[in-house]
């Protein structure tokens, strides 16, 4: 059943009654006046084996299960110093006999999440705010992924963190997934792509990266016990795919398993996933922790190799430590996880007694947050030039509650503690223009006076509830409206959608409200009436309906949840400052009921559902979309520019495939202003035995800036693993023979180049387990009958 947050209440009292008793035995070996013993084997200095040996069963079952934070701060290992960390995710156990120290795991995936206030600490401390990953995936540059990465693992290293619990890569199956906004893209390559490049980042670094949720982790609704149903061919081709290039490019330190089942079996429970696929076939040499109380059976996720348990209750360890003695666990099976544990402790800053400064360079990640968003942006909308803003534009009317305060990113565990955000009002302020004063006053008292409520979270320690003043859209009298019309050069009007861990969004929240939809008619009645613009702003966490008025705009610009820096960026772009170049990694339908998953999201039975059936299969997001002619409002990869590009003299290296094959393309800036290119890379493969999309993403690049009449040569390479699909029949990655066509585009439906090579036979690419099965029939779509 689906818990409380009374019942989550008690449960977390519960556990640190037990702990208080239970735990307190271990306190000859954990205390911070223990002294070791010059026969007992010291971890780092010994061999792993002989450490091993020296930990007793009690030891052990606490080595494997979380520690909280009253058992951890008076605990600092010889040499070591001691932290005080507040709200971070979670510790391991410190052994200070054997010279083992607490590994310090935080929060998130667009930024540090911790406290700002400590115990006896009269200072502040704050973490920045970067751009949340369904933006930072539109800019189609690993790049700008890296460098945030590297930015976050600055702060967690220089805040004594050890391990940040990012990036999340789960896939936008829906447009309603209630954590959308954490999770990069509808394509397992733009998400591979870009969590490896982040992975790398934040690695760089010296600190260690979670990768989650493993996997198939879609949705919010029953998160703790959904069922996700799903074909063989579905999850290893659009499910796992993203996490599979992300261990292979990146090496993360550890991956956290998800809450829910796949095909009957809770992933932390699953050894076919964690061992056979992650381990096996895969190559992650780190260790696997579950998401904060998942799965059920604690001596069952030991064996699958899900190897600590979070956030650590007492009853779990004492299940352990009795299975342990008694011989229903295999002793090496424990010996084995902690192995993997240690492993990655030895890593860490902690383990390194790195001195940790409190004091990261935030002014200059700032800087970087605003460039990161601005790189990133999707300009939507822009007829007649509206954007950018023209020499005789100064005067802007802002309307929309939240061009006065930026939403910077979602609620739960993706939030950021950051010491301030740029609103859309502030930023053009600061970039010189004159934003009118009586909206602005009106707009902030209603903000101020606005009731403060705790939005829908979950109650997990993990994932507090944040205060907001998320209001109904403020009235603005039409007379009013009129008067600005006249009296400013152009309107701009935001709209902004929010959400967060511990729900799915409803369906209302797709579509604008009755007062957003007034608010944008009388404006743009009433600018345009005197022959001036509209622009709208789009500062939301999710995928909305914009088909139905976006003719009423004359630009859209899509800032996604910006990071704190999202003001700056905004007139960065309206300014011309910059010049757009974000394109999207995830599809705007014209209407919800046109989307793949709106039949079965989020499962069933209606209200609390206990599974969901992926009756779409492999056809997600543009795959969709393409394969079965159903027109989007905007499609995968689209974005607009200031200026205008031309493709030309497009290459094979062969026009047969053998080994991999290089493609090379000339991009030329054809218009008058500076700016980037994003080149995206689709592939049409033979369906002579299996269905097939229409196209998939098998590539992309972003030229540098070019300047007006500037040409750059792109390349960009296929190899054998780029034209298999996943055959369910032979357990095998497989390439058919036949014709595939390359088709180089500024978008899924915007082709600029197509060329075509052969493929002489069928290349079995990659042979792999028959693991994960579905224990039912499963009626997937079909583009071919």
């Amino acid at each position: 059943m689906k818990l409380s947050t009374y019942s989550i209440a008690l449960l977390l009292a519960a556990h640190f009654c037990l702990a208080g008793t239970a735990r307190a035995q271990t306190a000859p070996v954990g205390s911070g006046d223990a002294k070791p013993s010059n026969t007992v084997p010291q971890f780092g200095e010994s061999p792993l084996e002989e450490v091993l040996r020296a930990m007793t069963t009690e030891e052990k079952s606490l080595m494997v299960t979380g520690a909280k934070r009253r058992e951890v701060e008076p605990v600092a290992t010889p040499g070591r110093k001691q932290k005080n960390i507040t709200a971070v995710g979670g510790y391991t156990y410190p052994f200070v006999r054997l010279g083992i120290p607490a590994i310090y795991l935080s929060d998130g995936p667009a930024g540090l999440r911790i406290a700002p206030r400590r115990e006896n600490d009269p200072n502040t401390y704050y973490c920045t705010a970067f751009p949340v990953a369904t933006l930072v995936a539109s800019s189609w540059d690993p790049g700008v992924a890296e460098r945030v990465g590297s930015a976050m693992g600055h702060e967690a290293l220089e805040y004594g963190v050890d391990i940040l619990l990012g990036p999340a890569l789960n896939i936008h199956r829906d447009p309603l997934g209630g954590r959308c906004f954490e999770y990069y893209s509808e394509d397992p390559l733009i998400s591979g792509k870009m969590t490896a490049a982040a992975v790398k980042g934040i690695q760089s670094q010296g600190v260690g990266t979670s990768l989650k949720h493993f996997a198939a982790n879609n949705q919010e609704t029953s998160r703790r016990f959904i069922n996700t149903i799903v074909s063989e061919r579905a999850l290893r081709e659009i499910y796992l795919e993203g996490f599979k290039i992300a261990v292979e490019e990146s090496e993360p330190w550890t991956v956290m398993s998800s809450y829910n089942k796949i095909n009957g079996v809770y992933t932390s429970e699953s050894e076919e996933l964690l061992e056979t696929i992650l381990r096996k076939e895969w190559g992650f040499d780190g260790f696997v922790l579950s998401d904060w109380y998942g799965g059920e059976d604690a001596l069952m996720q030991m064996r699958a190799g899900n190897d600590l348990l979070m956030p650590g209750l007492a009853v779990w360890s004492q299940k352990i430590d009795s299975a342990a003695s008694n011989g229903s666990l295999d002793m090496g099976v424990l010996d084995r996880n902690i192995a993997r544990i240690l492993n990655v402790a030895q890593r860490t800053p902690t383990y390194r007694n790195y001195p940790y400064s409190d004091k990261p360079d935030l002014k200059g990640n700032a800087s970087l947050a605003r460039d990161a968003a601005a790189q990133s942006m999707v300009l939507l909308r822009n007829e007649n030039q509206a954007l950018p803003l023209g020499q005789g534009t100064r005067k802007v009317a802002a309307f929309g509650n939240y061009s006065y305060k930026m939403i910077v990113g979602g609620t739960g565990s993706g939030m950021v503690n950051n010491a301030y955000s740029v609103s859309l009002a502030q930023g053009l302020e600061l970039a010189g223009y004159q934003v009118d004063e009586d909206l602005q006053k009106t707009y902030l008292e209603y903000l101020r006076l606005g009731k403060p409520r705790n939005l829908k979270a979950d109650s997990l320690i993990t994932a507090l509830p944040k205060l907001d003043s998320i209001l109904g859209e403020l009235a603005i009298d039409e007379n009013l409206i009129r008067q600005k019309a006249k009296e400013s050069d152009i309107a701009m009007v935001t709209i902004m959608r929010v959400f967060g861990e511990g729900g799915d969004r409803k369906l209302k929240d797709f579509y604008l409200t009755a007062a957003e939809k007034a608010l944008l008619r009388s404006v743009s009645d009433a600018f345009r009436g005197e022959g001036k613009k509209v622009v709208v702003v789009l500062n939301i966490g999710g995928v909305i309906e914009v088909a139905s008025w976006r003719d009423q705009a004359d630009a859209i610009l899509l800032a996604w949840q910006p990071g704190q820096e999202g003001g700056h960026a905004l007139a960065d772009l309206m300014s011309g400052k910059v010049t757009p170049s974000g394109k999207l990694a995830t599809t705007f339908p014209v209407d919800y009921r046109n989307t793949p998953t709106a039949k079965n999201f989020p499962g069933t039975p209606a209200g609390e559902p206990k599974q969901v059936v992926y009756e779409e299969g492999i056809y997600v997001g543009y795959r969709y979309y393409d394969s079965f002619n159903v027109t989007p409002a905007y499609e995968f990869g689209y974005g607009l520019s200031y200026t205008s590009f031309t493709y030309s003299n497009m290459k094979l290296s062969s026009g047969k495939f053998k080994d991999r094959l290089t493609i090379t393309l000339d991009v030329k800036n054809t218009g008058k202003a500076a700016g980037k290119e994003v080149v995206q890379l689709y592939l049409s493969a033979p369906a002579k035995t299996m269905d097939k999309p229409a196209k998939e993403l098998k590539g992309f690049t972003k030229t540098e800036v070019l300047q007006p009449g500037q040409t750059q040569t792109v390349s960009l390479t296929l190899d054998a693993r780029a034209l298999a699909s996943f055959d369910t029949g032979q357990t095998a990655w497989v390439a058919e023979p036949g014709k595939y066509t390359i088709q180089l585009g500024a978008s899924s439906r915007d082709i600029r180049q197509t060329a075509s090579f052969k493929l002489a036979k069928a290349l079995v690419v990659e042979q792999v387990n028959k693991v994960l099965v579905p224990e039912v029939a499963i009626q997937e779509l079909k583009a071919t009958k």
